[in-house]
């Protein structure tokens, strides 16, 4: 029997997230195998009047792949990629897989290769500026376990979360959005946590369901070398194949000047991966009111109610800050009371305190109101 949920992100997808439109190219490409969703996009792009083009990979195979890379060989790999990308009008990445840590054993000189080729050349120099993509992970029993729930309570959770009305969170997002947009000062302060920075004159972007499933953030930039101060992050975060926790950062004038985790040398070889990975590309709050806990899944992890991520590495061109890097690491920091209680100031005024907005013009950004 048909899961009339798939069809129902399926349409969204197409129609909502990167509203194809009559003659455009959308090219959707799977890690791990998902028939089910795979076909009903691919149904639902030719309802739309559109052309879909699919690519099937692997992360077991990747794995094996990168063991053996070689800068010539990923390089060729990259140009065949970002041949069929520059023809795309639109991209859904559909990720599913049973180990989050399948490349934890991958050298690190091999995972560079990578990052500097299919990484830059296919997905940040076009998938990204160029097309109209969303990005969205498939429920796994691996998955599950991260989530600490049951498969089935998993999957509905799941879909609770994919198919909730974003529309509806879009429009909410607009106050935020102007706030930001005349702020100049942010201070974050919490257990750990000390933080200070400017985001004047760097854009606001909503995100609610076009570029992420699930959605749910508004992100901006800080200024690149206004960071000053200490920042602790209280959820795990994998990274490469590695999971790092207690993560504490250092901040002076916008540049990382210590870094500790339960890997102090590890976490130290990512920052020092180029100049740029020791500033920050991207500050973030996060919105979802159906994503309460980490479960070591950025794309869920990252829009988690009452959370912010600090990202340090490259920033994104509709938020630019002028920090290039090869790597974005969006690490995630939860205020909510049973996670230690937090606050958010702009420009001196409170307008989040323990996860939730205390601004009037805000509160329609809390949970109980966008559910």
């Amino acid at each position: 029997m048909k899961d009339p949920r798939i069809e129902k992100l399926a349409k969204n997808l197409i129609n909502y997230s990167v509203q194809l439109q009559k003659g455009e190219k959308v090219l959707i490409e799977n890690f791990g195998l998902q028939r089910e969703l795979v076909t009903a996009l691919v149904k639902e792009a030719y309802a739309a009047g559109g052309y879909p083009f699919v690519l099937l990979k692997d992360h077991q195979v990747d794995r094996s792949l990168l063991f053996g890379a070689q800068e010539e060989q990923f390089s060729m790999m990259a140009e065949f990629e970002a041949n069929v990308m520059s023809k795309m009008d639109a991209y859904i990445g559909l990720r599913s897989g049973d180990n989050i840590n399948e490349h934890a054993d991958v050298p690190d000189d091999k995972m560079k290769i990578h990052g500097n080729t299919i990484g830059k050349k296919v997905h940040r120099d076009i998938r990204v500026p160029k097309t109209k993509w969303v990005v969205l992970r498939y429920p796994t029993s691996n998955m599950a376990q991260l989530a600490k729930m049951s498969t089935e309570a998993f999957e509905n959770f799941y879909f609770d979360v994919c198919n909730l009305d974003y529309s509806k969170m879009e429009q909410a997002m607009d106050g935020l959005v102007e706030l930001m947009n005349r702020t100049d000062n942010v201070r974050i302060t919490g257990p750990g946590t000390d933080l200070s920075f400017s985001i004047k004159d760097i854009p606001a972007i909503k995100c609610a369901g076009r570029l992420n499933i699930p959605d749910g953030e508004v992100y901006t930039a800080p200024v690149r070398n206004s960071v000053n101060g200490v920042i602790t992050y209280n959820t795990p975060s994998p990274y490469q194949g590695f999971t790092f926790e207690n993560v504490k950062l250092t901040f002076k004038d916008g540049k990382i000047v210590e870094a500790v985790s339960n890997d102090t040398d590890r976490i130290n070889k990512v920052f020092d991966t180029d100049e740029g990975a020791r500033y920050v590309g991207e500050f973030a709050i996060g919105v979802n009111p159906f994503i309460l806990n980490p479960m070591q899944d950025i794309l869920f992890d990252e829009k988690i109610a009452g959370s912010f991520h600090f990202t340090p590495g490259q920033c994104y061109d509709d938020a630019f800050n002028d920090n290039h890097s090869n790597i974005h690491w969006d690490m995630v920091n939860i205020q909510r009371p049973e996670y230690g209680g937090g606050e958010i100031y702009f420009d001196d005024v409170l307008i989040r305190k323990d996860g939730l907005f205390v601004l009037p013009e805000l509160e329609v950004l809390n949970p109980d109101n966008l559910k």
